[in-house]
């Protein structure tokens, strides 16, 4: 009886042990190894070179927190991330957690790329989100489900040299101008003997979007079922953008800028006015002249773009605890949230009125207002399933008129029955 009782004893604690073993490999499962240390993955494309240094100090503030969590980074240039990331999910090697922008996110989100957060989300006591801009944080949900987190905001406004304007004589733009303000003052700003151009925007499908709604124009129906494409409000809008290279001279063409980008030919005091996006601010200091910004010019109305990046988990990740972490921390936290408005690495998500304040109060430029002043005329891209199909035929076309190919009541014509087919599908 006495070798029973002891067989007994030796097998429960035998069980105990097992399980014990168990409990703890269940509270490691997460981490990937023995000690409890994990390294996740994260892709990404917004930090560039002029803000890799930011992104080190989240990362380092991150880790801080979170001793048992490394972060192994990639980067890579916008216009390759995407063939990337995708190659990657394809062969298997998805990163843990990845940018999407906006445009791109309801693709990966509905071809289940994506591991859902809600119920992450529900559990977690320390985050609510009340904590981040609503409008931002509703972005990456997909059919009523969270697949991403809202990392930073920006917008595009009207850049402008002041010392160009002052020494041609020009009033500063104002927030009621039109376009035919910017054209008459762009022509008076223009010197192509000294190399001085009036007004720059890029000749793309971003641009395109925005320009026809600052026109009353849309790509597509408001329930997206029907393609509005060759409008005669996108048409008049697609010419006002020819004609600032072609007619009226006042916008350099490809081969006036000689490989030089919009932003050099603004640091070089070669732009008096240019529309890009806020995260340029601060790699304009560095120029050696006095700028501002200010509203856009419209037609018949206000617009201006509204980006927004955001963060995701694959839907592979053996760390979805940790990759949750690590978004919440990227989107949701004072930490992050202050290092961005220091660096004026776009805007971050977070409704923390003194942060903000902090951001207008920054200079230059002096009317940094404006960016949130912005947001009241907001406009958002045609993102459908098919999004990069949808910009490439739209790149295909703009670029044939910008050489002349095409005027844009052609291409448009001709685009219209492609944008169709692909909501129609």
């Amino acid at each position: 009886m006495k070798k029973l009782f002891s067989r007994i004893a030796i097998l429960t604690l035998l069980l105990l042990a097992v399980a014990g073993c168990s409990a703890e490999s269940d509270a490691t499962r997460d981490s990937g190894a023995e000690d409890g240390q994990i390294t996740l993955d994260y892709f990404t494309f917004t930090p560039g070179e002029a803000h890799e240094k930011d992104l080190q100090k989240m990362i380092e503030e991150f880790e801080s927190q979170n001793p048992t969590i490394k972060i192994n980074y990639e980067m890579a240039a916008f216009d390759d991330y995407f063939t990337k990331l995708q190659t990657r999910l394809a062969g298997g090697d998805a990163p843990d957690t990845f940018e999407l922008n906006y445009e791109n996110f309801v693709n990966y989100a509905s071809k289940g790329a994506l591991k859902e957060l809600d119920s992450l989300i529900e559990e977690d006591s320390e985050f609510s989100p009340d904590q981040l801009n609503q409008q931002a944080y509703e972005a990456f949900q997909h059919d009523g489900k969270q697949y991403g987190m809202v990392e930073s905001f920006s917008n595009v406004v009207m850049f402008y040299n002041k010392d160009l304007f002052d020494e041609a004589g020009v009033d500063y733009p104002a927030a009621d101008w039109t376009w035919d303000e910017e054209l008459a003052a762009a022509e008076k700003l223009t010197d192509q003997k000294e190399g001085v151009w009036g007004t720059y925007a890029p000749f793309q499908f971003w641009e395109f979007y925005k320009t026809i709604a600052q026109n009353g124009g849309a790509v597509l129906s408001e329930d997206k079922t029907e393609a509005t494409v060759n409008s005669s409000e996108n048409i008049e809008a697609l010419q006002w953008m020819a004609d600032k290279v072609n007619k009226y001279e006042v916008t350099p063409s490809d081969e006036a800028m000689s490989g030089q980008s919009d932003s050099d030919l603004f640091l070089n005091g070669k732009v008096a006015m240019l529309r890009t996006g806020i995260w340029m601010m601060d790699s304009f200091k560095e120029a050696d002249f006095n700028w501002d910004i200010a509203l856009e010019p419209g037609n018949t109305q206000k617009a201006h773009h509204f980006f927004a990046n955001g963060l995701a988990v694959s839907k592979d990740s053996e760390h979805p605890e940790a990759a949750w972490k690590w978004l919440k921390f990227m989107s949701a936290s004072e930490e992050a949230a202050q290092i961005r408005i220091d660096s004026s690495w776009e805007l971050p998500a977070v409704s923390n009125d003194a942060l903000v304040q902090d951001y207008i109060e920054q200079t230059p430029p002096e009317s940094r207002e404006v960016v949130f002043e912005a947001l009241d005329t907001l406009v958002v891209p045609p993102v459908i399933e098919d999004w990069n199909k949808l910009t490439d035929a739209f790149t295909q076309e703009l670029d044939q008129v910008k050489l002349g190919d095409k005027s844009p009541e052609e291409a448009l014509n001709d685009l219209q029955p492609t944008i169709q087919k692909l909501i129609s599908e």
